[in-house]
This record gives structure tokens, C-alpha cells and sequence, in this order.
């Protein structure tokens, strides 16, 4: 499952670094399709993450204020993206710092919390929410 998860980050922060480089070159169109992607992206791993994963390791003390800080920003993340006009001058801005903190945030999974789970959690019951949403790896 992390192994999945760390995927989709991959694969979310090429459509962010692409998205950033239509920006560049002054492709909004393309941007816009990239940032969507991302969304999409974002919507399913947010969603095994956070039924599956954060929510078998939030009942732990110890790290429940890190995954309500994950969370936070999964949903601040979610609002800005779709709201975002990357014609203009200042949101296009504005996704270039969302990108980097993107970055940020996945390091905070990718080197804090997943490789806590491995020692903290059997895995069967993040797994189950991770294929729950991902209907689409189930069919093959």
C-alpha cells in the first residue's frame, strides 16, 4: 500500500512540475488540464489515505496531531486548485507555491508518517480503503 500511495505521489508531483513548465512557457491551457489531473489524482489518494491509513493511525496519541495537520492541508490543496485562474498573473504564482509545498507535504508522508505505519500497523485495514478508493486497480 505505501508503495501505491508513494506512486501517486509521483505521479501527482509530474503533473505539477509539467503544470509549472506550461506556466512557464505561457500554456495556461495545458496548465489547467495538468492542474486537473493533479485533482483528480489527489481526490482518490486523499481518499486512501484518509479512510484507510490516517484514519487506523490517528487513534494513536501520538499522531493524531500530524494527521489532522495532513489533512488540513489535503483540504486546503483541494479548494485551491480548482479555484485557481492560471491566466492570471497571481494564481499562476500561486500554484507554483502550492507545488512546492506539495513537495513538502509528501516528504512529511513519505518520511515521517508511512514509515511509522510499517511498524505501527499490520496494513490490512489501510489496504481495504486504499482499494475502496480505487475501484479501478480491483478490476485487473
Amino acid at each position: 500500500m505505501i508503495k501505491e500511495f508513494i506512486a501517486e505521489h509521483e505521479r501527482v508531483t509530474d503533473a505539477a512540475g509539467d503544470a509549472v513548465r506550461a506556466l512557464e512557457r505561457g500554456d495556461t491551457a495545458a496548465a489547467r488540464e495538468l492542474a486537473d489531473e493533479m485533482s483528480r489524482e489527489l481526490a482518490t489518494h486523499w481518499q486512501g489515505e484518509e479512510d484507510g491509513l490516517f484514519a487506523v493511525m490517528r487513534d494513536d496519541p501520538e499522531y493524531t496531531d500530524y494527521i489532522d495537520a495532513l489533512i488540513a492541508e489535503h483540504r486546503e490543496l483541494a479548494a485551491l486548485l480548482p479555484a485557481l485562474d492560471l491566466a492570471d498573473p497571481t494564481d499562476a504564482h500561486r500554484f507554483r507555491v502550492a507545488a512546492d509545498e506539495l513537495h513538502r507535504h509528501i516528504a512529511k508522508e513519505e518520511d515521517g508518517l508511512f514509515p511509522a505505519s510499517l511498524t505501527a500497523l499490520s496494513g490490512d485495514e489501510s489496504m481495504e480503503a486504499w482499494r475502496a478508493a480505487h475501484p479501478q486497480a480491483n478490476e485487473g
